[in-house]
């Protein structure tokens, strides 16, 4: 069987897969100013996501994140859920979501096949919550979180994008939280875009503090699958959740690099930053194109870099995290 693997020994079997780049949150560190659509192209449609994730099932990958924007806004959401699922070859699917729609939803998604979600919640604050997102929605989010621990998910992981001078002082909160509840909380490192230098400048803050903190206090360090992210997990005999931190400025970073993108319209990216991407959408509306979209795959991933280069200031055209999926 072909195999995901590139000039680097990477193998390659988590696909992030966009399948909207609209988000209905106000992040100040992603869409400060909202959702403002830059093109007329239809999102990729059931078929499209059909015959893309089979060519990437039958290639050796073995977990899909469905991701946006927002990926709940799709009215579909809950059929992608289940097209992906059924998939020979796949065995896990995984969603990211903003938790909008998750108290309504987290049942319908979980029937459809829905394996994980990750939540976004950047403040146990919900002043700070509202000031970060845009939205006066924190008991709600909250609530859908609840809602998805509730009807079975085996692990709720809550995002959080650490700022300094904004949620940097909630660790105590956070740990509180999660003592008696199967969460893992993931710390991300705010990453720069294109747009948001400024912001970058003044709110980035390196986990590596959280990590000294952490070892210091009897936390340790887990082991990781070959297809989960790029998180590094840390466990506590006292807490039943965990923390993960995910950060992009450390050295090593990319060296275990083991997903690759698609965009909502149907462009490869074989990084978050740096690159255009490759257009793979000519040949996903029919699944007698598979063999020409795994060669295409391939011959793109034999040109995936050994790093992203972010240490060195480069954001390549990523002009905000939305825009492919983060």
């Amino acid at each position: 069987m072909q195999q995901l693997i590139d000039n680097f020994d990477r193998k390659f079997e988590y696909l992030r897969l966009s399948i909207t780049d609209e988000c209905n949150f106000k992040c100040n560190y992603c869409l400060p100013d909202g959702y403002q659509r830059t093109h007329q192209k239809q999102f990729l449609s059931q078929i499209e996501i059909k015959n893309l994730v089979n060519a990437f099932a039958e290639l050796g990958t073995k977990k899909v994140r469905i991701t946006g924007g927002e990926p709940s806004l799709r009215k579909d959401f809950s059929a992608i859920i289940s097209t992906i699922s059924k998939t020979k070859g796949i065995q896990k699917v995984a969603t990211t979501s903003n938790g909008f729609s998750l108290q309504k939803q987290a049942k319908d998604w979980f029937d459809a096949g829905l394996d994980a979600i990750n939540v976004s919640v950047d403040s146990l604050d919900p002043k700070m919550f509202h000031l970060i997102t845009g939205k006066n929605i924190f008991d709600k989010v909250m609530q859908g979180v609840s809602a998805a621990v509730a009807v079975g998910f085996t692990q709720v992981k809550i995002n959080s994008v650490l700022m300094k001078g904004l949620n940097d002082t909630n660790l105590n909160l956070y740990l509180a939280w999660i003592q008696d509840k199967p969460i893992q909380l993931r710390f991300i490192e705010l990453m720069q875009t294109e747009d948001n230098l400024e912001f970058f400048n003044k709110h980035h803050l390196s986990g590596e503090l959280i990590k000294q903190n952490l070892l210091k206090n009897g936390w340790t360090q887990k082991m990781g699958l070959c297809h989960d992210g790029p998180a590094q997990v840390f466990t506590h005999s006292d807490y039943q959740g965990e923390i993960g931190l995910i950060m992009p400025y450390s050295k090593d970073f990319c060296k275990s690099c083991n997903r690759l993108r698609v965009s909502s319209l149907g462009r490869l990216h074989l990084c978050l930053f740096g690159e255009e991407g490759v257009d793979l959408r000519d040949l996903l509306s029919s699944a007698d194109d598979k063999e020409a979209l795994k060669a295409r795959i391939l011959t793109a991933l034999s040109n995936k870099k050994e790093s992203h280069y972010l240490q060195q200031g480069n954001v390549g055209g990523t002009p905000h995290l939305a825009s492919i999926g983060g």
